[in-house]
This record gives structure tokens, C-alpha cells and sequence, in this order.
């Protein structure tokens, strides 16, 4: 008996337990395209949902209303109900569903980006906000990222005398991974738990942050789809993987006082002193749940994103010879690049801004659920519902966007629109309560990599490969990578 046997049996008796989910409300519900009984519209979400998503609102609207399994959603596509929702009703919109594997990762939610939104996450923000990422702690880390970039350049030179390809998802995910570790977690990546697997485990986790999971959505049998699916084993393994690697870098702070000033230093102390988190005493799991978003968000947002812009400026070669030239009119035959350097240069900005709008990080943000009943664009939000946020439609919207499928840099020169989460129409990093909290650490250590490899090398395509040829399809997760790694052989340069 097929696979697909035995879980359509399950969930036809499942069906009986979750009918009285199926009725209709009576309320001014938004539009939506049609369900099957049951599922719902999970069969339809299809390899890359927020694209499903997204020409679903094309037929149905700014806000469309979702059936998936059990649970009851909404999707809002345009910066206007997107506003509404992140910003407007905010504080009604903020909170999280219960998401099983999410849970089990994050140690039962004490995390910032998953934890429903209580008092004990308010603490959190506050104190990630007030310690774990201002201004002063971002430039207190300078040093580690410009000695992990300058260390990566090196690795490049050697590639280039001897004209080998990189691997930019590859290498810069190493890159990411070598500065957290230093930063989060005050230990090299080489000799640590994660050596020999971070590429799997990064890779995996956010996968499985991503999973539209059965269990979420079928309540009865779920677990048990998947178990066969294989999504319950993925869980566990990056979870046994990444707490064996918290358990190390926490011991080692422990033997050695003077591992000192790192993000897991500040953890241990507040564990120690009793203090930084209002009513609540920071246990053993709070730390690892709040280093494990360090992890994962520090980690795969930066590679991420420095690799898009690669990809983005190799498939546009007027606009990279365009940056190149205003960066090394800018540097000019320095020596040491500094992150100092980043607001000289215009272009770059635009650049970098154009490639989070074409092929953003996160392009459907972690769900929200509605904690009363709301009013969006007309239409009845009830208690409960779970509320999607769709990026890639917003930055994909023709109305808002000329040609929205096109990298064009220039159309950030004549309006002021930026990443920062007041300008609905470009949202990469989220807005309101729920926003990245640790933006500006990214966004310098992206910068200053950026600046020294199109400072100093130039790039072609392996094998006669041409422009038009580069792939630009990204695979689904929370943070959505390249499909087809990037692969680009550097040439030496004068600048070099």
C-alpha cells in the first residue's frame, strides 16, 4: 500500500474531529480561491508559496482569505494591508501561532522570533534591543568582521591565482557562520561541534522554520504524517546538532573567565545575576533559545543576501561595472577597507536595495495569528486567524514597482524609500513590534564584505558562461536560497 494511501485514510477519519472547523462564520470574510474538503488549500501552495500567493491575490485581492487544513488565514499582499497589519493592528496582529517544530528547536518557544507575544517575549525584545544589538555592541564586533573578511579575501586570492571557481552559497555561509561564532558565541567555527556540519544544519533549520508542517495544520494525525515524511527526524537532528553546540560554547565560557563580552557572556551573567529580564529568571533554556535566533537569523541572513546581490550584479554586467567603478573611485588604492566607507558610496546602497526588493530574504514572513477580532481593508478578521505577510508580492507588485522583474538599481535614486521598516513598499527586514532586531549587525558585516570583493577583484562566469545564463530561482524556506549555487572565478586586479 502507497504512502499516499495510508495518509489519505488518515486524514478521511480525521476529517470527522475537525468538521466543526469547516463551517462558515457569517462574517465579511475576504476572498479566497476555492477549497477541498479537509486540506483546504495546503495542495496548491505548490514548491514556493509565496509565488502561489501571490497570483492568487492577482484574482482575489489585497487581502484573501486561506483554508489550511484546520486553520483558518489571511494573506496580505500589498503594502497597504501589509501596513495594516505590521503597523495599524499591530499590537493585535503581533503575536505567533503555535508552530510544533519551531517549538521543539527553540526550546518550547523562548526565543524572540517564534514566542507568542506575552510579557516574558516583551522582556526579550527589550533586552536584545537595550544590549544584545545597539549601535556601541555592533561596533565593539568590528574587529572580528574585519578580520573573518580579510582572512575570506586571502581565500579568494589564492583562487584567483589559480583561476578556481567559488562557491559563494558555500563560502559565505562558511564566512557568516566564522563571524557568529566569534561574536555569539566566543569560539572559532573550526573545532567546534558545527565544523564539519553547519552547512547541513543551517541549510536544514531553516527548512524546517519554513515547513508548512502537518502537524500545524492537522492536529490529529499530523505527527504522525510527519514522521513519514521525514520532517520529524530533520527536526531532531538539527536540534540535537545545534544544542550540543550551544552546551560547548557555554562550557567553554565557563572554564574560561576570560572569554568575556560576546552575546553568550552577557546571557550567562544575566542567568547568574538574576537580572535583565523583568519578573522572569533567565534559565538554561531561555539562553539557548535566544542564542539559537543569534544563530540561525545571524547566520543565514547575511550569506543570503551577500549572495543575491553577487548573483543579481554577475547577471547585470552594466550594473557591476557601474558599482565597481564608484567603489574604487571612493576607496582609492586603501589598503584597509573600513565599514566607515559603506555611506560614500551611493550606488552600492541602491544596489543592495534593489537585490532585497528582487529576491528578498524572507519573502513570506513567519505567520502571525490575530489575538481579537480585527477590521483590515473592509473585511472581518476573527480572533485566531493566521496572518500571512507576503514580501514577495509587495515587492513584486506592478502598481507600486515598474518593471517589477527587473534589476534596476536606478529607480532607488529619486525617492527615499529604504530597508528600515518605515517604508511599506520594501520590507526585508520586517516592521513593527516584530522587526529584526539585529539589522544593523548585519547589514555592516554585508557592507564591508561587499565593498572589499567588488573593490578588489573583478568576476566572470565559469566555463564560458554567459550573463543571460545565471539562474535566479530560489529555493523555499524561511530565509529562501539560491537553488543553483553561485559559482564565480575572481581575477586579480590592480586593486588586489
Amino acid at each position: 500500500m502507497s504512502l499516499w494511501y495510508i495518509v489519505g485514510a488518515l486524514v478521511f477519519f480525521a476529517s470527522i474531529l475537525i468538521a466543526k472547523n469547516m463551517r462558515k462564520s457569517g462574517k465579511n470574510l475576504p476572498p479566497g480561491p476555492p477549497t477541498l474538503p479537509i486540506i483546504g488549500n495546503l495542495h496548491q501552495l505548490g514548491s514556493h508559496p509565496h509565488r502561489s500567493m501571490f497570483e492568487w491575490s492577482k484574482q482575489y485581492g489585497s487581502l484573501m482569505s486561506l483554508k489550511l487544513g484546520s486553520v483558518s488565514a489571511v494573506v496580505a499582499s500589498t503594502p497597504e494591508t501589509v501596513k495594516d497589519v505590521l503597523k495599524t493592528f499591530d499590537a493585535y496582529c503581533c503575536s505567533r501561532p503555535y508552530l510544533t517544530y519551531p517549538a521543539r528547536i527553540t526550546y518550547n518557544l523562548n526565543d524572540l522570533v517564534f514566542s507568542p507575544y506575552n510579557k516574558y517575549w516583551r522582556e526579550v525584545r527589550k533586552m536584545t534591543v537595550v544590549e544584545l544589538y545597539t549601535a556601541k555592541r555592533v561596533q565593539s564586533f568590528r574587529h572580528v568582521r574585519e578580520e573573518e573578511v580579510a582572512s575570506f579575501v586571502d581565500f579568494i586570492k589564492e583562487c584567483a591565482s589559480l583561476e578556481n571557481p567559488i562557491n559563494f552559497n558555500q563560502m559565505f555561509l562558511k564566512l557568516s557562520v566564522s563571524v557568529i561564532c566569534r561574536v555569539g558565541f566566543g569560539i572559532n567555527l573550526k573545532g567546534s561541534k558545527l565544523e564539519d556540519t553547519y552547512d547541513q544544519i543551517i541549510v536544514q533549520t531553516t527548512e524546517v522554520f519554513g515547513t508548512f508542517a502537518a502537524a500545524d495544520y492537522f492536529p490529529v494525525i499530523g505527527r504522525i504524517i510527519d514522521r513519514i515524511t521525514g520532517l520529524h527526524g530533520k527536526c531532531e537532528k538539527v536540534f540535537k546538532v545545534m544544542d550540543s553546540f550551544f552546551d560547548q560554547a557555554i562550557e567553554h565560557h565557563l572554564e574560561d573567565e576570560s572569554v568575556k563580552d560576546d552575546i553568550i557572556d552577557l546571557l550567562l551573567k544575566m542567568e547568574k545575576q538574576k537580572t535583565g529580564l523583568g519578573d522572569f529568571q533567565l534559565t538554561r533554556n531561555h539562553t539557548k533559545g535566544i542564542l539559537q535566533n543569534v544563530l540561525i537569523a545571524g547566520i543565514d541572513t547575511s550569506a543570503q543576501a551577500m549572495t543575491w546581490v553577487m548573483t543579481h550584479l554577475i547577471a547585470n554586467p552594466r550594473v557591476m561595472k557601474k558599482v565597481q567603478a564608484e567603489v574604487r573611485e571612493v576607496i582609492q588604492n586603501k589598503e584597509n577597507i573600513v565599514e566607515d566607507d559603506i555611506e560614500r558610496l551611493e550606488y552600492l546602497k541602491m544596489v543592495i536595495k534593489e537585490s532585497f526588493r528582487l529576491s528578498p530574504l524572507v519573502p513570506l514572513l513567519v505567520p502571525r495569528v490575530a489575538s481579537k477580532d480585527v477590521k483590515i481593508a473592509g473585511y472581518d478578521i476573527p480572533k485566531y486567524t493566521w496572518i500571512h505577510v507576503n514580501l514577495y508580492a509587495v515587492h513584486m507588485n506592478p502598481s507600486v514597482w515598474k518593471d517589477p522583474e527587473a534589476f534596476i538599481p536606478e529607480r532607488f535614486m529619486d525617492n527615499q524609500i529604504d530597508y528600515k521598516g518605515g517604508n511599506f513598499e520594501l520590507l526585508p527586514f520586517g516592521s513593527g513590534r516584530r522587526m529584526c532586531p539585529g539589522m544593523g549587525m548585519a547589514m555592516a558585516f554585508v557592507h564591508l564584505t561587499l565593498i572589499n570583493l567588488l573593490y578588489r577583484f573583478d568576476w566572470k562566469l565559469p566555463d564560458g558562461m554567459k550573463a543571460e545564463n545565471v539562474d535566479l530561482e530560489e529555493s523555499f524556506a524561511l530565509v529562501c536560497p539560491k537553488k543553483v549555487p553561485l559559482q564565480l572565478v575572481p581575477v586579480l586586479t590592480q586593486w588586489t
